[in-house]
This record gives C-alpha cells, sequence and structure tokens, in this order.
C-alpha cells in the first residue's frame, strides 16, 4: 500500500462537553466528507494499493465493453426474431398460393418449404442467441455487479481507515499533556478499528477479484463456443449441426411463459 499528496491542513476531533471524543454518526459522516473533500483539493493523502485497484479499473472497464457486447446481441436478437416471423409469414403465404395456382403448384410449394426451414433453423439460432444473453446478463448484472458493491464497501472502508488515520497523526504532532492524551487514546483505538475493517474489506475484495475472474473466463469460453458455433451452422445451412450446438450446451427452446434458465442452472 502506499499513500499520495500528504495533508497539510488540520482537522479537528469533535468532543462531547466532558472532553470525550464524539464518536457519533453526523461526526463520523463529516469526518469522512473532509477526507474525501480534502483528497480532491489534493491537500489530503490517501492509502492506495496499486495492485488491486489496477484490477478494479480492468472489472470496470470490461463491465462497460460486456455491457455493449449485451445490447448488440439483444439488437441482433429482436431483428432475428423479426425475420423469423417474416419468414413465417411468407412460407404461410407460398403455402396457401401453392394449393390455389395449380399451374405454379411446384413453385409455390418449394418457396414454402424454403421459408418454413428457413424460420425453424432461425428459431434454433435465436434460441442459442437467447441463452447466450441470458448467462451475459447473469455475470454482467449480477455476478460482476454483486463484486462491485463489495468494490463500493471497500472503497468506503477505505475513506474511513484515511479519515481517523489522519486525525490521528494530526493529534500525534501536537502536545502530548493530561488533556491531550485520552483523545490521543481514543483516537488510537478509532484507528486501529477502522484499519481492521479496511483490511477486511481489501481481502473481501481480492478473494471476490480472483473468483470472479475464474468464474468469468468458465462462463465466455462456454457461451463465446455456442455462439460462435451457433452462427456457423446457421449460415452455413447446417440444420444438424445447428440442433446439435443446442444440444451439447443443453438448451431447450424457450416455451412461451417459461423463462430461459441462467448460466448458474446450466453449470
Amino acid at each position: 500500500m502506499a499513500q499520495e499528496s500528504p495533508k497539510n491542513s488540520a482537522a479537528e476531533i469533535p468532543v462531547t462537553s466532558n472532553g470525550e471524543v464524539d464518536n457519533s454518526h453526523e461526526h463520523g459522516f463529516n469526518r469522512c466528507t473532509r477526507q474525501i473533500i480534502s483528497e480532491k483539493l489534493g491537500r489530503g493523502s490517501r492509502t492506495v494499493d496499486l495492485e488491486l485497484e489496477a484490477q478494479i479499473d480492468i472489472l470496470r472497464d470490461n463491465k462497460k465493453k460486456y455491457e455493449n457486447i449485451l445490447r448488440l446481441a439483444q439488437t441482433l436478437s429482436t431483428q432475428l426474431f423479426q425475420m423469423v416471423h417474416t419468414q413465417k409469414q411468407l412460407g404461410d403465404a407460398f403455402a396457401d398460393l401453392s394449393l390455389k395456382s395449380l399451374e405454379l403448384h411446384e413453385e409455390f410449394g418449394y418457396n414454402a418449404d424454403t421459408q418454413k426451414l428457413l424460420a425453424k433453423n432461425g428459431e434454433t439460432l435465436l434460441g442459442a442467441i437467447n441463452f447466450f444473453i441470458a448467462s451475459v446478463n447473469t455475470l454482467v448484472n449480477k455476478t460482476i455487479e454483486d463484486t462491485l458493491m463489495t468494490v463500493k464497501q471497500y472503497e468506503s472502508a477505505r475513506i474511513e481507515y484515511d479519515a481517523y488515520r489522519t486525525d490521528l497523526e494530526e493529534l500525534n504532532l501536537g502536545p502530548r499533556d493530561a488533556n491531550t492524551l485520552p483523545k490521543i487514546e481514543q483516537s488510537q483505538h478509532l484507528f486501529q478499528a477502522h484499519k481492521e475493517k479496511y483490511d477486511k474489506m481489501r481481502n473481501d475484495v481480492s478473494i471476490k477479484l480472483k473468483f470472479l475472474e475464474e468464474n468469468k473466463v468458465k462462463v465466455l469460453h462456454n457461451q463465446l463456443v455456442l455462439f460462435h458455433n451457433a452462427i456457423a451452422a446457421y449460415f452455413a445451412g447446417n440444420q444438424k449441426q445447428l440442433e446439435q450446438t443446442l444440444k451439447q450446451f443443453h438448451i431447450k427452446l424457450k416455451t412461451p411463459g417459461v423463462d430461459a434458465p441462467s448460466w448458474l442452472e446450466e453449470q
């Protein structure tokens, strides 16, 4: 860990009428607010874990990129759904004309069959794409978001720790007498409590980031293989391979009123 920008301005520790340090929530909030403002103005110092913060920055950046993939995949799903719907209608129209136009019965007939087959394959591909979307959505908006919530708690603990550390440092620079020693002792106690909290949250974030990375690689590996194989089979016109891809990943085509399972349920 490192500390940035030593602080020059003094911060007062609130005391009660009997001379004891006031540890109320309000004063704690004000202390943290002062710390934040002091850091923004470049007068305060902050504790920095360079390796951990680099990992957090990468996670936040990746989350934005995954969210973009999610939006694009959802757009693709919507467009494919509309195309499949049109192909079904076109197939029905060809089939109707096949029955009513004896001289073009065969031509209308095989066009009807082609559109119906395309629609069927499109529905299969749609099932694969929607499963991909559901899995990435779970990863981004549940798993990664849960880790980022822990990161926010860690960042709050870091601000509290630095605020109490600053208070203690400033008291230690002042006189040591019968009036100030109780304040220094109390400040030391509060500093230690918040240091333990900060260390715990830093450890929690490190563990969550480690497990998240392992989980993310596993999930995205499976989903990217699924996405590639399904798209490739569909545009190659390989119906058998397309259906085999869904079986490989244990995907059942969604029925009306039934939500697709999450990637957690499929692992």
